[in-house]
């Protein structure tokens, strides 16, 4: 039981000195100037433009799945007749 209290209380201390030990002074966090945020700007549009063929591929190919699949669908129904 005293084992306990002891794993207990140093726990306690270690979790109450923890916040302090991994504090950082943010005074001068952000410090970029316009020309690097133009820079990253143009860098999300990029990706952003190769994102916009690549999500109409890929539902194309989902509907062309689909379609497969009702084309097989139907010839299976019209065999079975």
């Amino acid at each position: 039981m005293n084992g306990m209290r002891i794993l207990l209380s140093t726990l306690t201390v270690s979790m109450l000195a923890a916040p302090s030990a991994f504090a950082a002074e943010a005074v001068k966090v952000y410090s970029s100037s316009m020309l690097v945020l133009a820079f990253v700007g143009f860098l999300a549009l990029i990706v952003v433009v190769q994102l916009i063929p690549a999500i109409m591929a890929l539902i194309g190919g989902l509907k062309g799945l689909t379609k497969k699949e009702d084309e097989t669908r139907l010839a299976d129904a019209k065999a079975g007749e």
